[in-house]
């Protein structure tokens, strides 16, 4: 018997435990759900794994490509982040399990990614969502993902636009929460996207404001590192004006 190569067995393994996490009968009932209404015609393969989710590049009937974003049900951590939840008048009425948790954070970022087109926000542009899977643009070129700010090699003229996109949100009732060179894609002109906006809440949560400042501190803060910088409290000002 022929010895499979290292390579393949290490490949085969990182798919198994890509399936086991992802593809439990929710998703793949929420998939199956998704294809029969044409939405998409075929999953890829996944261009960006975490412990909540993973984003799988998807292609639609007519040769488009998109991004299918499933979170995880069965392996997620998201009992952990009930404040960005319970805060939040959206969703003060979602039970405490750990489905209804993972299906509300799914409807919110859909949510808060509507509220981000509407207010010119630079960010994926929402598409379709099913139970625990969000169909929203793909953020690349030939299939290939943009690099986040913290894979590329940063530059001032980053800076402005990703303050200029938090002060939509801010005067469109959102904060993203989140917000870090990981969670900030840079296409190739350029342009900085806002991603991932799963823990976003509005400015009724009573914890806006706090969230705000550290997503400011903590864009600012990377920024610093390469001898751009900017006044925290100048910016916020900016911001809330």
């Amino acid at each position: 018997m022929t010895k499979k190569p290292d390579k393949y067995v290490k490949q085969l393994k990182e798919r198994q435990k890509i399936e086991s996490d992802v593809f439990d009968r929710h998703a793949l009932f929420a998939i199956s759900k998704i294809m029969k209404k044409g939405i998409i015609d075929n999953m890829d393969y996944p261009v960006s794994t975490g412990k909540e989710s993973i984003v799988f590049k998807a292609t639609t009937a007519s040769g488009s490509i998109v991004a299918l974003k499933i979170y995880k049900i069965e392996t997620s951590p998201f009992l952990k982040k009930l404040d960005y939840m319970y805060g939040d008048p959206r969703f003060e009425k979602i039970k405490k399990s750990e489905k209804e948790i993972v299906l509300a954070f799914t409807r919110k970022e859909f949510r808060n990614l509507e509220l981000c087109e509407k207010a010119g926000v630079h960010a994926p542009k929402p598409l379709f969502i099913q139970d625990n899977v969000l169909v929203m643009q793909f953020l690349g070129e030939e299939g290939l993902p943009y690099p986040t700010l913290g894979q590329t090699v940063c530059e001032e003229r980053f800076l402005q636009p990703i303050l200029d996109d938090i002060r939509r949100m801010y005067k469109a009732g959102l904060v993203h929460a989140d917000l870090s060179e990981y969670n900030i894609m840079v296409a190739n002109d350029g342009t900085p996207y806002l991603i991932d906006f799963g823990q976003g809440v509005v400015l009724a949560h009573p914890k806006a404001e706090e969230y705000l400042e550290r997503d400011v501190r903590n864009v600012l803060k990377f920024f610093s590192k390469f001898g751009f910088k900017r006044d925290e409290e100048k910016e916020l000002k900016k911001i809330r004006k």
